[in-house]
């Protein structure tokens, strides 16, 4: 036990020295890696690499020492430590998927607005801009920093290139490449193309919508019948012959091969119910 308190320990003087010392934004968008892509998908653009993952080790250090706390078995509470380590990335995931979900409704109100925009003879950077105030509430944001992008820059594409960056959105790349086209080469039947547009995205939104619930009930099972076992060891980690039996040799083989199992369960799982992914074929 004094080994694993005096671990936890140096992990967290690390982090409160990383969060004195590390320079923001650092690295945080040198690559397209996993960790940027997941964090781009959920939304969450100001947060850095590093700060994610010190975030996952702070949440795993804690729940360790609560779980050691209550129990007094070092080996369950490593394991616990690991989950909870493991739940920033589940909590970033579900808002990514629920953040792409409410992209998908509300893209074709995006569409309509564009079109009326550019039927009423208004130009593409006022019609993109114009969405900040009167667009989607969700999708606002991003297209007020268009604004004041483009007011300070006073470059369409390099504006619309960052827009796309900041929605990671694959309905948004293609709105961004037709706009992108039209400005440069001309065009009259922009307006005509995004009817069209908006007429498929809503018919896909509502496919999709009626997918997913019917699903939801099944992935909810699934996720209770792994997450059941877990709740059953803490329950057991207050009886001191359960502490002693996973303190052993035997014990550790049974919490390592428990591991394992639901890891591979839980990713199978999600890997057969998941529904397929429109890829950004733009970026």
């Amino acid at each position: 036990m004094s080994v694993f308190l005096g671990l936890t320990l140096g992990f967290g003087l690390l982090l409160v020295y990383r969060s004195f010392t590390s320079v923001a934004g650092t690295g945080s968008r040198a690559g397209n890696g996993h960790i940027e892509t997941l964090l781009l998908h959920a939304g969450l653009d100001k947060v850095t690499r590093g700060g994610f993952i010190s975030a996952s080790i702070t949440a795993g250090v804690i729940v360790g020492l609560v779980v050691l706390i209550l129990t007094g078995a070092p080996l369950i509470a490593l394991t616990f430590a690991g989950f909870g380590a493991g739940a920033p990335w589940v909590l970033v995931a579900h808002q990514a998927t629920k953040r792409a979900a409410n992209f998908r409704e509300q893209w074709p109100d995006v569409v309509d607005h564009l079109r009326s925009a550019i039927r009423a003879g208004m130009s593409l950077p006022e019609a993109l801009t114009q969405l900040g105030q009167q667009g989607p509430e969700a999708l606002r944001p991003a297209f007020t920093e268009f604004g004041l992008d483009y007011r300070a820059t006073a470059r369409f594409n390099d504006s619309l290139e960052r827009l796309a960056a900041r929605l990671a959105d694959p309905v948004a790349d293609k709105i961004v490449e037709a706009l992108r086209i039209t400005r440069e080469v001309g065009g009259t039947d922009l307006g005509e193309m995004l009817g069209t547009l908006s007429s498929f995205l809503r018919d896909a939104a509502r496919t999709r919508g009626e997918l997913e619930a019917r699903q939801s009930w099944t992935v909810s099972a699934a996720r209770l019948a792994i997450a059941a076992p877990w709740v059953i060891l803490l329950l057991l980690a207050g009886q001191p012959a359960a502490v002693y039996a996973y303190s052993t040799v035997t014990g550790m083989l049974v919490l390592a091969g428990g591991l394992a199992v639901s890891f591979l369960c839980y990713r199978a799982m999600m890997r057969i119910g998941r529904l397929p992914e429109e890829e950004r074929v733009f970026r």
